[in-house]
């Protein structure tokens, strides 16, 4: 009785295999020497001397502040740009134009808006005021691409110093960043928490906050003490100075608090003046010079600083922001406007046009030094804020201020921005500022 190999059928096919394939090996080389003809590859025409980007980056633990988690300092880290370069432009001239895409964010789901700039959760019955965008003469501004910023900032640390006109700006770009990774708080120190710092992780970038509303050394006026604040105009103020080493971009904003009454010092405690100080026997003379020297102090000190240490610095200085009180601002003052200004309408113009003036003066100064580890820029915009006399929380700094019965005469913010809000535009500027910055087009002198 014969048997049946179960190999039979796999070795008339191995058998098969063996007389055809060399046949059609052979038949491939004309096709391919066609798909060369026709399709040749190209390769790179390297040197023996050409080297690969390195995009390890090198990191820097640091601390800030009575010792909160440590900071990383970047480098070039070998990314690829997802942007094309931002068009010349002067964004301080334009107009506001009404568009139907509102903002990228709400004050409902952003947890970092300080309480009295969430115009919408305290019950602001009008939105129109969310649906008005800058549009520069010269050019158009791209919306806020929250992917790019964070891309730019990889690794890195920003930190914004100033007055509460700062941590508006501040918070406002951190709603628009959270719309794509969601920060981590990892640090808070002072009153009202006015130091603090927050983390991406996923692009390992820190922004913080610093309080320094004057830049230099100054002791606050206080309800328990002397009414007025002391200025120490030649001495930076080392709360935010002394981390300067851990900062890779530093936005300052000042302005408002050069308003108060104060007394005017230099390092050797001789006085120099005063503003609205009567009683106390010394020279009024006004902030205008004193605005102009304490930013050139910090402008100073954050120059040679990084000089001394050879790192380089990205510096941004926010122009004055106007108010828009009708009538003083602690007698019922209020801001009902429920439209911008169209374009003419309102001039830059007495007080709100000398801050502005001394502050772009004082970067351009800076600028023309030269330094190579210093690159700076003024964020002018004060114009387009002066426009916007719609987009302050007004009497809705105070949850629902209208109804139950309260008094309409209710305090009203006429300085501070509604999150979201026109502010959003200074960082939709600041990024096109950060663009040209990466690819050169602001060049540090060598």
């Amino acid at each position: 009785m014969g048997t049946t190999s179960p190999f039979k059928d796999h070795h008339q096919s191995h058998s098969l295999t063996k007389k055809f394939l060399p046949w059609a090996i052979y038949s491939l080389f004309p096709i391919a020497l066609l798909r060369l003809y026709f399709y040749p590859l190209n390769f790179p025409n390297l040197s023996s001397t050409d080297q690969l980007p390195n995009t390890s980056p090198i990191t820097i633990t640091s601390s800030i502040i009575s010792n909160p988690p440590p900071l990383i300092s970047p480098q070039e880290n070998g990314r690829a740009r997802s942007y094309e370069s931002p068009p010349s432009c002067d964004y301080t001239s334009g107009k506001w134009v009404h568009e139907k895409q509102g903002p990228l964010y709400n004050g409902t789901t952003c947890g970092t808006i300080k309480e009295g700039q969430n115009c919408i959760a305290h019950g602001r019955p009008d939105f129109e005021y969310l649906y008005w965008r800058w549009h520069p003469n010269q050019c158009k501004i791209p919306r806020f691409d929250p992917n790019t910023f964070l891309q730019l900032i990889t690794n890195k640390h920003v930190a914004f110093v100033g007055d509460s006109m700062a941590r508006n700006q501040l918070e406002s770009l951190l709603c628009m960043l959270a719309t794509l990774s969601a920060p981590n708080l990892v640090y808070t120190n002072g009153e009202d928490n006015k130091f603090r710092r927050w983390n991406f992780p996923s692009h390992n970038a820190n922004v913080s906050i610093y309080w320094s509303p004057f830049l230099v050394h100054g002791v606050e006026k206080s309800n328990d003490g002397p009414n007025h604040n002391k200025l120490y105009l030649d001495t930076v103020d080392e709360r935010w100075a002394k981390d300067l080493d851990k900062m890779d971009q530093i936005v300052l904003s000042i302005g408002h608090w050069f308003l108060h009454p104060a007394v005017y010092f230099e390092r050797d405690d001789s006085v120099l003046g005063c503003h609205y100080c009567p009683g106390l026997n010394y020279t009024e003379i006004g902030f205008y010079d004193v605005l102009r020297k304490a930013l050139k102090t910090a402008l100073s000190a954050i120059r040679e600083r990084r000089e001394a240490g050879r790192k380089a610095i990205d510096a941004v200085v926010t122009t004055f922001s106007p108010s828009h009180f009708e009538g003083e601002w602690d007698k019922a003052g209020a801001c009902p406007k429920t439209r911008p200004y169209e374009e003419g309408e309102k001039l830059l113009e007495g007080m709100d046009a000398d801050m502005r003036k001394i502050e772009v003066e004082e970067v351009e100064l800076a600028k023309e030094k030269g330094e190579r580890f210093f690159r700076l820029e003024a964020l002018d915009v004060t114009k387009l804020s002066l426009m916007r006399p719609d987009g302050h929380p007004g009497p809705y700094m105070h949850p629902f201020p209208l109804g139950n019965g309260v008094n309409e005469r209710v305090q009203n913010d006429c300085v501070h921005w509604c999150l979201p809000g026109p502010i959003d535009t200074w960082n939709e500027i600041l990024l096109e500022i950060m663009k040209k910055w990466d690819l050169g087009q602001f060049r540090r002198e060598e």
